[in-house]
């Protein structure tokens, strides 16, 4: 009888992993929509004129759901479409999507999607309406994908809490021309399974620096070419940013903040963020501190290589 059982058990795992994989049809239907994709994504990013660019995103946006809604399409991994992020979880359970659409040197906004990892292969998909332009205070609120906060993610740390599991994603948005944002914002799934973003999840000293308490997502404004960093160490297991001072000695002025060579950083404990004022005892020079894998280079234009080997590493992780 045990016998039995365990062969049932293994049949249905069987079947469970047949049920994941794509069909070899499917397999060249997509890489056939990667085509378009690729070339597609490429001008959405660096087409001169503003109008291409925004036909380009549109078009893009139209095809990739197109191609998602190809059965089990969540295993392949669109590896050749370096110009988006492609983020997946430590448990691979969702990938998320997130890209960006320049209207000209002051006007970004993000674009994104979360998809679904299903049992039968089908299309479980939650884009994501960067809602930034039209909110006064983006740290308020737990937000759903139709009032999200827009940013690129570059980065993913799974926590757990209470035996629920907490992404917490680390985004870049180049915001407008005077200025660059970094983001630290929780992801979470209700009851039903639909995504959530934000919480109460960061215990910190209000300062001149940072978001006003209660603060549901963290972040981090400052000078355009600044290059302030926001990593996590999974050797410290903290997130790490410099602790940033102002050129012209008025915090207010985002604009004006730069690195000062110290850092500061978040522990999470028991459920929550937990500010670390000082993570080092003393300054470290350039070179000595972790650095993050970002999408922009130093001239702020997104790095194609940095953003393949991404992709690879994260289909490494799903694998």
């Amino acid at each position: 009888m045990q016998k039995i059982i365990i062969l049932l058990f293994c049949l249905v795992s069987l079947n469970g992993l047949l049920a994941q994989r794509l069909s070899n049809e499917n397999f060249q239907h997509l890489k056939v929509e990667e085509d378009t994709l690729k070339t597609l994504s490429k001008k959405m990013i660096f087409d001169i004129d503003a109008t291409n660019r925004f036909q380009a995103d549109s078009a893009f946006t139209r095809a990739f759901v197109r191609a998602l809604r190809v059965p089990n399409s969540f295993n392949f991994p669109f590896d050749s479409v370096i110009t988006i992020s492609k983020l997946y979880p430590q448990d691979s359970s969702f990938r998320i999507f997130s890209w960006q659409y320049q209207k000209d040197e002051d006007h970004f906004r993000q674009r994104g999607a979360i998809q679904m990892k299903t049992a039968d292969g089908s299309l479980k998909l939650f884009p994501l309406i960067d809602m930034s332009e039209f909110t006064a205070n983006p740290t308020d609120s737990v937000r759903t994908p139709r009032n999200w906060i827009g940013a690129i993610y570059y980065g993913m740390v799974t926590k757990t809490a209470g035996n629920k599991k907490f992404y917490t994603l680390f985004g870049y948005d180049d915001n407008n021309i005077r200025s660059t944002k970094k983001w630290l914002d929780v992801l979470q799934f209700d009851d039903a399974g639909n995504p959530l973003f934000g919480g109460k999840f960061f215990d910190y000293k209000e300062d001149s620096l940072k978001p006003a308490q209660p603060a549901y997502r963290f972040c981090l404004e400052f000078k355009k070419d600044g290059r302030a960093r926001m990593v996590y160490d999974e050797e410290l297991d903290m997130i790490i940013f410099d602790h940033l001072i102002s050129e012209q000695n008025d915090l207010s002025k985002k604009f004006t903040l730069i690195p000062d060579g110290d850092y500061e950083g978040f522990k999470w404990t028991n459920g929550k963020w937990v500010h670390v004022s000082k993570v080092f005892n003393q300054q470290l020079k350039d070179g000595e501190a972790p650095l993050p894998d970002p999408i922009k280079d130093d001239q702020g234009n997104n790095n194609e290589i940095k953003l393949e080997q991404r992709s690879l590493k994260n289909k490494a992780k799903k694998n």
